[in-house]
């Protein structure tokens, strides 16, 4: 498989007027294309601020990070973020909410409208295209605002615990749906969560971080005898306890 992110070595602390607090240390590893990675740690140990820096928004102090080969800073790969809400506008119905990224960087033509109504009929949204956001259930919600990032065709997927603000029920459908989608749309995605059992569900190897400041203890890949590999069914898998105790006794003596 072709490698599609890099990262070496990722220093990063954060500066006030008391002075600097170390966030992540060392932080390296790298991602093949199509492959689904989640990151797990103590809360506050600079799991999304990783994001932030793999998505550009922060520059990490020392390391560098390459996409397709190229440095961030020359890349030109697309990346997209879902962030734990939904960021979807109350004026503006479903439709126009999954255009949006495409006004502002001026890409809406006749073929990327069609593609919206084709993903959104695709993922059961279709009846809902002038609906305004407050009409829908969480789950739904979050589902258009994964089309709206679809839309852009990012090469890569940043997820910030995008499930955390819906109840548990539809955290698990709507993380079992959504995980399908990411794999059928065979895009490259991190889920940053403090969810085990959705990180489980959903990876391919889970990254375990130490407390701040932040380095990878540990990197576990994820394998399933299923013949329907999908979050829910693993959740019933005999592999997923001993994945998931694993993890929780690492986080656990690491402290």
């Amino acid at each position: 498989m072709d490698q599609i992110l890099e990262l070496r070595h990722i220093h990063y602390a954060y500066h006030n007027m008391e002075g600097e607090t170390p966030a992540l240390i060392d932080i390296s590893f790298s991602m093949n294309k199509g492959e689904f990675v989640a990151i797990v740690g103590p809360s506050g140990c600079g799991k999304s601020t990783l994001l932030s820096i793999i998505s550009g928004l922060i520059e990490p102090e020392k390391g560098l990070i390459k996409i397709n080969g190229k440095y961030l800073r020359e890349s030109t790969t697309n990346i997209g973020y879902m962030l734990q809400h939904d960021q979807l506008f109350e004026w503006r119905t479903i439709y126009n909410n999954v255009i949006l990224g495409l006004e502002v960087q001026h890409m809406l033509s006749a073929r990327s409208k069609e593609k919206a109504h084709e993903l959104l009929d695709t993922y059961g949204l279709k009846q809902f295209e002038n609906a305004k956001p407050s009409e829908l259930s969480g789950g739904m919600r979050q589902r258009a605002a994964l089309v709206r990032t679809l839309i852009l065709e990012p090469d890569i997927l940043l997820l910030d615990e995008p499930f955390s603000a819906l109840d548990y029920q539809t955290r698990l459908n709507v993380g079992d749906d959504i995980g399908q989608i990411i794999r059928k749309e065979k895009k490259t995605a991190i889920l940053v969560t403090h969810d085990l059992s959705e990180a489980i569900s959903l990876a391919d190897r889970v990254i375990i971080l130490t407390s701040r400041p932040a380095t990878i203890l540990q990197t576990l890949p994820l394998k399933f005898d299923l013949e329907q590999d999908t979050p829910l069914n693993r959740r019933d898998a005999p592999e997923f306890k001993t994945y998931f105790n694993l993890i929780w006794k690492e986080l656990n003596t690491n402290e």
